[in-house]
Order: structure tokens, then C-alpha cells, then sequence
């Protein structure tokens, strides 16, 4: 698993507690996605595990360090959920924590990680909480989150919060420029738009997201002021709540445009696109445009089994309402 520079504050944090007797027994990792939350708790187990670690280092080849170098170790417990569910059931719990009141079978600590701890069931958090209120003996939990409200408050309260900030913007693109060769504007682009997760952002840049977003703003450079519906074709898939991130993204460029705030966009690679975007739709409209996308997505993401290409369809031919008045005549 790779690891990355910024997890080496926390990390070090993390464990130095561990060595002076204060470590808690639930950690509770709150982050952005693309911080490197796994990784971090990976690295944790592996000093945890470790029968002859060297300081805050694993050693790397006691037994414990092969067997977790090996994804084999019997102590250490991750809980995902299935495929084809959208939760983690009191099942999955129950099976786990059954097996952690018998001794750990290296004799040593025993993990758990939760990835995703929103998707506990209230059934499986209840569960959860009774073992962590009464934790068995050198038995250790880590829950990540980005969502920690979508947690029971007795569960946060069980627990101690780490939260992973995001490292500064220039380091990220120091490392982002080691890791991926691409234009420095396309980089800055993507950290901005992982809101400063910087393996999320090298994940953009190396997978299929890169050339969709491309695409969709050469149809949105197309598509303004005339033809607003030549969008639909874009917005009317899969991962329509992402490309509406990106289209409220550029609209909110336009508003930095249009103030003199260049230095704050985000999509510094579409400077030209934001500055034709700005000429066409004034400054109420760009406030009142963010709005009707901010609810259009808002929808999407909170109503089942609605209509999306209606939805898209009835914000698209509001939308050319709001910026037909400010067209240059």
C-alpha cells in the first residue's frame, strides 16, 4: 500500500501515544476522500502488530510483519461492504467481535478497521458501541468517515477523533508533480478540484476523469449561449452529480472572473472557457445559476428513483432563462 509524506505527522502522533500508555482504543480517522486514511491505519496495524518494532517503525520481519506484509494476518479484521450492498449489517459485527473476547491467535493485538463507518446499519452500530464501551483486552478500533455526522453521536463519543488536514497547497504540488507528468495548470486544477486531497487528485489525473471533464467543457464551451441543451447528452449519465461539481466549479470561476480574483480559481486550466462564460452571463445570473444547480444536484443526490434526465432537462432550459437577458446585442 502506498504511502504518503503528509501521514507522517499523524502517524508519528498516533503511535508515540501508543508507546507512553495513552493510546486510544478507537480512533475514529475523519478525512477527505483521497487522503490516504487506509494507508495511514495500515501503517498503524503494522507497528501494532509488530513483535520487535524499531521506535515508531515496524520492523519489518518479525512474524507479525511478514504475515501483515502478506494481507494474511488472522488478528487483523477489515469490514467493507459487500458487493452489491450499500451497508454494513450487525452480521458482519457480530462475526468479528465474537472472535476478539478469545485470544489473539499471534498472541498479540488484535485490529479492526472500518473504512467507511457510515455504512454501519443502526443494528451493527449499536452492536459496535456495546464492544467499544467494554473493549476486550490489547484490541484495537479504527473507523474512517467523510461524513462524520452521519455517525451516531454515542458512537463519535466512544471514540477519539483524528482528523488528517490537507497539506499545503505548494507541497501537494511538489509531490503531484513527482508522481504524473502533466501540464501544471491541469495538476493545480485537480488539487483544486479534490479540494486539496492530493491522492485523489493524482487519481483524477491518471484515470478516465481527466479527458470526461475535458470533453464536458468543450460541450459547455459549445453549448453557451445558444444551444444549452447540447449539454444534456453530458449531464444524463452515470456520474452526473460529479460533472454538475464540475459545471458549478466553472461558474464559480466566473463569479472570481468577473471580481478580479484569478488567483483563487480553480479550473486554471479553462481560463478561456471561464472568461467567454463570463461575457455571457452577469453577475446576478452566475449567483442565480450556482443556486439552481446546487438544488438540481441536491435532488439528484437525496431523491430515489427520480426522473435525472428530466431533472437536467427542466435546470437546463431554466438556466438559458437566466443568462439570455445578458447576452451582448
Amino acid at each position: 500500500m502506498q504511502w504518503y509524506p503528509w501521514l507522517n505527522a499523524p502517524y508519528k502522533q498516533v503511535i508515540t501515544r501508543c508507546q507512553a500508555g495513552r493510546g486510544h482504543h478507537a480512533l475514529l480517522i475523519q478525512s477527505l476522500p483521497g487522503m490516504g486514511d487506509d494507508a495511514l491505519v495500515w501503517g498503524i496495524s503494522r507497528w501494532l502488530m509488530c513483535t520487535a518494532p524499531d521506535g515508531i517503525k515496524s520492523c519489518g520481519h518479525c512474524h507479525g510483519c511478514q504475515l501483515m506484509l502478506a494481507r494474511n494476518h488472522p488478528d487483523w479484521y477489515s469490514l467493507t461492504v459487500e458487493k452489491g450492498k450499500s451497508s454494513l449489517g450487525v452480521d458482519a459485527i457480530r462475526q468479528v467481535t465474537d472472535k476478539l473476547y478469545h485470544f489473539a491467535q499471534q498472541g498479540g493485538a488484535k485490529v479492526i478497521h472500518i473504512p467507511d463507518a457510515a455504512r454501519l446499519t443502526g443494528a451493527a452500530a449499536n452492536a459496535l458501541l456495546k464492544t467499544l464501551e467494554e473493549p476486550p483486552a490489547d484490541c484495537w478500533f479504527f473507523l474512517g468517515t467523510h461524513q462524520p455526522s452521519a455517525l451516531p453521536a454515542t458512537l463519535r463519543s466512544r471514540c477519539m477523533t483524528l482528523h488528517l488536514p490537507i497539506p499545503a497547497e505548494q507541497q501537494s504540488l511538489h509531490w503531484l508533480s513527482s508522481q504524473v507528468q502533466a501540464d501544471p495548470a491541469a495538476i493545480t486544477t485537480a488539487l483544486r478540484l479534490a479540494a486539496g486531497a492530493p491522492a485523489a487528485a493524482l487519481e483524477f489525473l491518471n484515470g478516465e476523469l481527466q479527458p470526461r471533464r475535458l470533453q464536458f467543457c468543450q460541450t459547455l464551451s459549445g453549448a453557451i449561449p445558444d444551444d444549452s441543451l447540447s449539454l444534456l447528452p453530458q449531464l444524463s449519465q452515470d456520474d452526473v452529480a460529479l460533472r454538475l461539481h464540475w459545471l458549478m466549479s466553472l461558474l464559480l470561476d466566473c463569479i472570481k472572473y468577473q471580481q478580479n480574483s484569478l488567483q483563487w480559481m480553480t479550473n486554471t486550466d479553462q481560463q478561456a472557457l471561464i472568461a467567454r462564460l463570463a461575457s455571457v452571463i452577469s453577475l446576478p445570473a452566475l449567483h442565480q445559476s450556482l443556486a439552481l444547480w446546487k438544488q438540481c444536484r441536491h435532488r439528484i443526490l437525496e431523491t430515489p428513483a427520480v426522473n435525472h434526465e428530466l431533472l437536467i432537462t427542466e435546470a437546463l432550459l431554466d438556466w438559458e432563462q437566466l443568462f439570455l437577458p445578458s447576452r451582448p446585442g
